[in-house]
């Protein structure tokens, strides 16, 4: 970790800036560009101001890169992105991408997917990542020049692995159960988050009309008056705030959303895995086959029923040239075979180390995060709670001067 790039440079994604355009189909386009800053920390530790370099990136960049990312290292789990477009958003709260409240959350989450990267051990190494900060021009042209495209895995065979692998690692299957939890769980808490927002805003609202109602009451009343309209001061005050709570409770929902997307990123790591092990098994069957023929052809003895059995019996019998020639085929297949299989073992056990050696750095981070985030959380509602008291222990006292 001292090794990370976060150590020796601060990242910022510092603006973000509203742009129209013309995308691959020549459509005139709206979009999001976001300026990110970097400043190395070494000359700034020395006294000197270091000079800030800085470029502008779109969303659809960010997704590159993290796409990069995730299929050149499929054994790590790979930081998300903030959400393109709004969800599980509250409904009195724009769901409109383009919303400035929304833009601004998603930059908060941009400089955070970075930060995640940067203090990364093995990602904030990759010469691509680093480009990307660095590199305005021709850093797309990098990417595609890398060819990972031609190395990520087709939905359909992920899917076919998942349903015919024979011996499935058991703490893959059970990640995978966990992540599925973990998606569930976070899901359904951010549900009940926006219920309790909604029951907030309520409860402002009220208070909002108490305070026009003793305003109003206050202008026919000369006794009784300027205990009322202080009160109504006080309650229209606390209800003006739920605009600023509930864009702080915004954050705290981004910060549970961005491990709702990391159960993807762990899902996606044991799909890599029972891709490798159905391609072991597949490489191990086939091995079995080729010895299996090649001990029949030597043996003249045929196990199982085949079509070339069965065509040998219509036929007549290979000559013993033919069938020398096809057992040292067999044979130089074999000890490919198994030179291949003994490769696909060692890939498997050397992702297998480094995968979990990244599953627990993550649960890790996950535990410490998310700690804070409920904390940070509950000490705001207590917060909440406080200024109401406070609200009607000031009216009490409006209302004793009367």
């Amino acid at each position: 970790m001292e090794d990370c790039l976060a150590k020796k440079m601060e990242i910022t994604v510092s603006e973000a800036e509203k742009r129209t355009g013309r995308n691959a189909m020549n459509i005139q386009e709206t979009y999001t560009a976001y300026l990110i800053e970097t400043r190395a920390v070494e000359s700034q530790s020395e006294g000197q101001c270091a000079p800030v370099d800085s470029l502008w990136r779109r969303y659809s960049e960010f997704e590159l890169l993290r796409n990069y990312l995730s299929v050149t290292y499929p054994h790590i789990v790979v930081p998300p992105l903030p959400e393109k477009r709004a969800d599980f958003v509250w409904h009195k709260l724009s769901a409109d991408n383009m919303d400035p409240d929304f833009v601004e959350r998603r930059r908060i989450g941009l400089e955070n997917f970075l930060l995640r990267v940067a203090s990364h051990p093995v990602l904030c190494q990759d010469r691509i990542f680093y480009a990307f900060l660095m590199q305005e021009g021709g850093w797309k042209e990098m990417v595609n020049e890398t060819g990972f495209q031609l190395k990520a895995d087709s939905r359909l065979k992920a899917l076919n692995a998942t349903f015919r692998v024979k011996n499935p690692d058991k703490r893959f299957t059970e990640l995978k159960h966990y992540s599925d939890e973990l998606q569930s769980v976070i899901s359904h808490l951010l549900r009940v988050r926006a219920r309790v927002a909604d029951r907030l805003y309520g409860v402002y609202k009220v208070h909002g009309n108490y305070g026009r109602v003793f305003s109003e009451w206050s202008a026919i009343e000369k006794e009784m008056g300027d205990g009322l309209q202080s009160a109504g001061h006080h309650m229209d005050v606390y209800a003006a705030s739920i605009d600023d709570i509930l864009e702080e409770e915004e954050h705290y929902a981004d910060q549970l959303k961005e491990y709702l997307f990391y159960a993807e990123a762990l899902r996606a790591v044991c799909r890599k895995h029972e891709l490798m092990q159905y391609d072991l098994e597949m490489a191990a069957q086939d091995l079995t086959s080729k010895k299996q023929q090649c001990e029949e052809l030597a043996t003249g003895t045929v196990r199982t029923f085949s079509l070339k059995g069965m065509t040998s019996k219509l036929f007549g019998q290979e000559t013993p040239e033919q069938r020398e020639a096809k057992i040292k085929v067999l044979e130089e297949q074999i000890q490919e075979g198994e030179e291949q299989l003994k490769s696909k073992n060692l890939e498997g056990r050397d992702f297998v180390k480094s995968a979990w050696a990244d599953i627990e750095r993550f649960k890790e981070q996950k535990n410490h995060d998310l700690k804070e985030a409920l904390i940070s959380y509950a000490v705001m509602q207590i917060s909440m709670c406080k200024k109401g008291i406070q609200v009607w222990t000031n009216a009490k006292e409006c209302f004793s001067k009367m």
